[in-house]
C-alpha cells in the first residue's frame, strides 16, 4: 500500500499506534483522537515513534460520538479503520458497561454518518470487533462458520458493535468487521505479564488449560494490508494466529522467550481476589478463546507468525531487559 490515505480512529493506543507506525513510510497517515493535546501518554508500550514518524502523522481531534469537522479528513481516503471503544480492562459496573457500549456504538455511528456525507468516500472501512465475541470453549475451535455465541456481557458488547456497523449505509465503501484476537507486540498486552514475570509470578492463570487466541502485530498489519489490496473480500473475519495455545504453554513460552526462570502460578481465587484490587475482571485471563482465522486463510494469507514461539522472540527483542527482570 502506497500514496494512501489512511485514517485510524481512536488510534492513540498500542494498536492503533503500531498500524500507524508500520504504514507511515508511505502513506499519510491521520489519527482521530479525544486528546490530541497530550497525545504521547496513551501508546502503552516501550518503543516510542521518533519524531520523523511524527512529521508523517497528523493528529485530529474528535469527540467519538459526533460528526464535526474531522469529517472532512475521510474524504479521498483510502481506508478508515475504527479502534475507537473505552477499554475493557476494568471492573463491570454499570457505568463502566454503559460507557464500553456507547463508546463503540457511537463512534461507529459517527464515522457512518460521516461517510454517507463524504463527496468522495472511502473505499474500505475496517471496524475493530473482538474475538471474545465467541463463547468460552474448551471443546473445539471457533470460526467465522461454526462459531457459537453465549450472552454474557462481553459478548453481548460485540454483537451490538458488528450489528451496529452493518447497519451502517455505505454503498461506495466496502465494509470489514474484524474480530481481533489478544495483540502480542512490545508492549500493550503483554506489559501486565512483563510484571507478573519480574516477581516470579509467570506461571500458569488458573488451571492453565483455557486457551489463548493471539496474533503478533506484524500479521495484524498485514492482514489490513491484505484486506484492502483484495477487493474481492467483505464481511467478518476473525484476525487471530492459526495456533492458538493452553495458557499453560503461552506462559511457558513467554518465561522461555524472556529467560525467566521462575514462574509461580495464579489460582483462580487469587484473580478473583487481585482483579477486585486492581479494578479488572477475572474474564480477561480465564475464558477460553479458542479462535482460528478460517476465511483469511482460505483467502491465501499467509502468517509471517504463526507460532508463538518465533511470534515472541521477535517482540522481545525490541523490550529492555528490565522490563521482564528485576535485575
Amino acid at each position: 500500500m502506497k500514496n494512501k490515505k489512511i485514517i485510524i480512529a481512536g488510534g492513540s493506543g498500542f494498536i492503533g499506534q503500531e498500524i500507524a507506525k508500520y504504514f507511515e513510510k508511505e502513506n499519510e497517515i491521520i489519527i482521530l483522537t479525544r486528546k490530541i493535546e497530550n497525545e504521547r501518554n496513551n501508546r502503552n508500550y516501550y518503543t516510542t515513534l521518533t519524531q520523523n514518524d511524527l512529521s508523517k502523522i497528523r493528529f485530529v481531534k474528535w469527540d467519538g460520538k459526533t460528526v464535526g469537522d474531522w469529517a472532512n479528513e475521510l474524504n479521498n481516503a483510502a481506508i478508515v479503520i475504527n479502534l475507537a471503544g473505552k477499554t475493557v480492562n476494568c471492573r463491570y459496573t454499570s457505568k463502566n458497561k454503559k460507557e464500553i457500549i456507547g463508546s463503540r456504538i457511537n463512534a461507529t455511528k459517527a464515522i457512518g454518518e460521516a461517510i454517507q456525507h463524504c463527496p468522495k468516500p472511502p473505499l474500505i472501512w475496517i471496524n475493530a470487533s473482538s474475538a471474545t465475541i465467541y463463547r468460552h470453549a474448551e471443546d473445539r475451535p471457533q470460526d467465522e462458520y461454526t462459531g457459537e455465541f453465549h450472552d454474557n456481557f462481553s459478548v453481548q458488547v460485540c454483537k451490538l458493535w458488528e450489528k451496529t456497523f452493518y447497519e451502517q449505509v455505505t454503498p461506495q465503501t466496502r465494509k470489514i468487521a474484524l474480530r481481533m484476537a489478544i495483540t502480542l507486540g512490545p508492549g500493550g498486552i503483554l506489559i501486565p505479564y512483563f510484571n507478573l514475570l519480574k516477581f516470579g509470578l509467570g506461571g500458569q492463570q488458573g488451571n492453565g488449560r483455557q486457551m489463548f487466541s493471539w496474533i503478533h502485530i506484524e500479521d495484524t498489519c498485514r492482514i489490513i494490508e491484505w484486506l484492502f489490496d483484495h477487493s474481492e473480500m467483505s464481511g467478518t473475519y476473525n484476525c487471530s494466529a492459526p495456533n492458538p495455545i493452553p495458557n499453560k504453554k503461552f506462559m511457558k513460552a513467554l518465561r522461555k522467550a524472556t529467560g525467566c526462570k521462575i514462574g509461580l502460578p495464579a489460582f483462580t481465587w487469587m484473580l478473583k481476589a487481585g482483579a477486585i484490587l486492581i479494578g479488572t475482571e477475572t474474564e480477561l485471563v480465564l475464558k477460553s478463546r479458542w479462535v482460528i482465522p478460517t476465511k483469511i486463510l482460505e483467502s491465501g494469507f499467509q502468517f509471517n507468525y504463526p507460532g508463538i514461539n518465533e511470534a515472541l522472540e521477535n517482540i522481545i527483542k525490541d523490550v529492555p531487559k528490565k522490563q521482564y527482570q528485576l535485575f
